[in-house]
C-alpha cells in the first residue's frame, strides 16, 4: 500500500493528503481505513503541499486624489533629474513580509534612493528619497 500512496502522491504532485488519499485509494479497489494511510504516510514523511493564498495589498477602490500622468509614457528623458520612477514589492522572510520601494531616475536607470520597511506605509517612497538607504 506504501508503494501506492508514493504512486499517487507522485501522480498528483503532492497534492493530497490523507482524507483525499483514503478516497483515492478506494477508488481505484483498495481497501483503506483512514488511521492506516494516517499512519504510512506520516512514518515515511508524505505530505500535501499547502498553496500559499493570495493576499491582496491594493486597495483600488479608494477615495483618494489620483496623481496626473505627466510622463505620458515617455521613459526616456533627456538628461538625468527630469524624470523618476517608484515601485513597491513585497517580500517574504522568515520575520515576515518586508516592503521594499525603489527610486529610479529614468535617464540612467539609476537607483537614487531606496527603503525596506515592515509595513507599507503612505510615506515609504519619499522615505526611500530622504533617509539615507541602508540606514
Amino acid at each position: 500500500m506504501l508503494t501506492l500512496i508514493q504512486t499517487i502522491h507522485q501522480e498528483l504532485k503532492g497534492s493530497y493528503g490523507s482524507p483525499c488519499m483514503v478516497l483515492e485509494l478506494r477508488g481505484r479497489g483498495f481497501p483503506a481505513s483512514k488511521e492506516r494511510v494516517e499512519r504510512l504516510m506520516r512514518g515515511n514523511g508524505i505530505r500535501a503541499r499547502h498553496k500559499r493564498r493570495f493576499k491582496a495589498t491594493t486597495d483600488s477602490k479608494h477615495a483618494l486624489p489620483v496623481a496626473p500622468n505627466l510622463l505620458d509614457r515617455d521613459f526616456t528623458p533627456a538628461k538625468p533629474n527630469q524624470a523618476w520612477s517608484a515601485d513597491i514589492t513585497y517580500i517574504w522572510t522568515d520575520e515576515g513580509w518586508l516592503y521594499l520601494a525603489v527610486v529610479l531616475d529614468l535617464f540612467n536607470r539609476e537607483v537614487v534612493g531606496w527603503l525596506i520597511k515592515p509595513s507599507m506605509t503612505a510615506d515609504i517612497v519619499i522615505d526611500a528619497l530622504t533617509i539615507p538607504s541602508g540606514a
